[in-house]
């Protein structure tokens, strides 16, 4: 099934933590036992054939059926947890300074689940979702899809910030000064970058206009950057907490313009009622409430 969904042995074996050739072996004794072929091969890319496709479609309603049994039993016998897969896509500020700590309390109270997660930007995470690559994502901002719900979860502030050896860190900054000073910024598909265009755009400044030195993709590759260089950056507060205390990077203010942004859950419309995504749900909630 996940070679599959994901048309793809080396994406398989990484999602399910086994070797390649352990995936290719069982899939031949599949073949074998259908007598049949289940996937075309095209160089370094693999598709279902009419077979495969049948076979996919048919264990897809089987494993909905078992996730909805086990659902009824807990309901009825609340020592019942059985193995089971969680996978998560989080935009970057979320995969790296949002859950690791909640995973963590979160294993402990559900051992019995694994948990697979996905570090992408907000586009990607999207489309990973829309995929059916993760059950759950958790992105910035709403830029409604269709097919997919959002639920509002928590609110970040992104701030500009500088090296502590910038010529602008006991600067002031205006609207007015910005197309004039060098400025990194995050790549296309970014919601920390949809963040900022969206604020700067609120006094007519478009991110066009403005003296990019550079795009990096990823907070983290953005930070250090920053760090080593001396241009401006708009970075997740979040990210930046201990540097800003060593006094490593250096808020600049901009007058009058704050930037915030509004993390949600995002789920495909129909599995709203999943029971094992809604309980991860409500555990976030509860443990960022609590530290809040």
């Amino acid at each position: 099934m996940e070679v599959a969904r994901l048309r793809s042995f080396t994406k398989a074996s990484q999602t399910l933590f086994i070797s390649q050739s352990a995936i290719s072996k069982q899939i031949k004794a599949l073949e074998h036992f259908y007598k049949t072929a289940l996937f075309e091969r095209h160089g370094n890319s693999i598709s279902l054939t009419q077979a495969g496709q049948l076979l996919y479609t048919k264990l897809t309603d089987v494993w909905q059926v078992q996730q909805q049994l086990h659902q009824e039993l807990r309901l009825l016998n609340d020592t019942f947890f059985p193995p089971t897969k969680l996978a998560i896509g989080g935009s970057t500020t979320i995969s790296l300074y949002v859950l690791p700590p909640v995973l963590s309390a979160y294993l402990q109270a559900y051992p019995q689940v694994q948990i697979n997660v996905l570090n992408r930007n907000s586009a990607n995470i999207r489309q990973a979702l829309l995929d059916h690559e993760i059950d759950l994502g958790i992105v910035e901002g709403l830029n409604p899809v269709n097919t997919l719900t959002y639920t509002p979860f928590m609110t970040d502030e992104v701030v500009a910030v500088c090296s502590a050896n910038s010529p602008l860190k006991d600067r002031r900054l205006a609207v007015r000064d910005l197309p004039d000073i060098p400025v990194a910024l995050r790549e296309s598909g970014s919601g920390t970058l949809r963040a900022v265009e969206n604020a700067l755009g609120q006094w007519g400044i478009h991110l066009a206009s403005l003296a990019i030195r550079i795009r990096l993709g990823g907070t983290e590759a953005l930070k250090n950057f920053v760090l080593a260089d001396t241009c401006l950056a708009f970075l997740p507060k979040r990210a930046i907490q201990k540097e800003l205390v060593r006094g490593e990077l250096i808020h600049v203010p901009i007058e009058d313009v704050t930037i915030h942004r509004t993390f949600s859950f995002i789920q495909r419309k129909g599995t709203e009622n999943n029971a094992l995504v809604n309980t991860f749900i409500r555990f976030m909630e509860r443990h960022y409430a609590l530290r809040e």
